[in-house]
């Protein structure tokens, strides 16, 4: 299926009724942004940030906080920058757009959610993950696995090295990490996540019938939406795991 968001006015529209690009409650974020203990000037680096909302939150909720976002996505980055304009944060989150396999700083406290595949695999973006992060610093971890046995299509969408969730714990403590909180997105998050990531372009659609673009933006829709119920709705889980070392 062709890429339809290449244009500029469905890129914008793609995610924009998405509050982030992960399954998760805004009560959810609050709870695991307590476990990461933000310290008042702490330093966080979000890998793969999208849009940086999460980021932003951090920053909001506790005094001094900078935060910086690495992604590839200019559509995404370019929202996070105006986002951060408008709420005041412009001067402590900087958005900058590269791959974040390649960034090398440290920070003493990182976001990764959804970003592993940008490492090469869960193990691999663990164990780059605790050479960015010194020691006493703390990471959330935001990953994919198998809830439950998949069928050839879910394996199909999303490849076969996804894990379970023990052997998603087991890695962290492989790659030296001490899981401080573990808790997994509930089915309502997952069709809030699944539905809001498809309402900007249903709500164009029905917008613009007669557009060139329709056809294909309408298959793209009923594809995605036909894969979620079919093949990976109560299948693909999403943990979230805040770490120490």
């Amino acid at each position: 299926m062709m890429v339809v968001g290449m244009d500029d006015d469905l890129a914008v529209l793609r995610r924009a009724r998405m509050r982030w690009n992960t399954p998760l409650s805004v009560a959810h974020a609050d709870v695991l942004l307590d476990r990461l203990h933000l310290d008042a000037g702490a330093q966080v680096v979000d890998l793969g940030s999208g849009w940086g909302e999460l980021l932003m939150r951090a920053a909001e909720r506790t005094h001094g906080v900078r935060g910086l976002g690495v992604d590839t996505d200019p559509v995404a980055l370019e929202r996070g920058r105006l986002l951060a304009r408008e709420r005041g944060l412009a001067e402590r989150i900087e958005l900058v757009q590269a791959d974040v396999s390649t960034w090398s700083g440290t920070a003493e406290r990182a976001l990764c959610i959804g970003s592993s595949h940008a490492f090469g695999g869960t193990r691999a973006a663990l164990e780059a993950l605790a050479s960015l992060v010194p020691s006493g610093g703390r990471a959330l971890f935001g990953d994919g696995f198998w809830q439950a046995s998949p069928k050839p299509a879910a394996v199909e969408i999303f490849g076969d090295q996804i894990l379970t969730l023990p052997e998603l714990v087991d890695s962290s403590r492989s790659a030296g990490w001490r899981v401080l909180h573990l808790s997994t997105a509930d089915q309502r998050e997952w069709d809030e996540f699944e539905s809001s990531s498809r309402a900007g372009w249903q709500e164009w659609l029905l917008a613009n019938g007669s557009d060139p673009r329709a056809g294909e933006v309408g298959e793209w829709l009923d594809t995605r939406e036909r894969q979620y119920i079919q093949d990976y709705r109560g299948v693909l889980g999403f943990a979230y795991l805040v770490l120490a070392h």
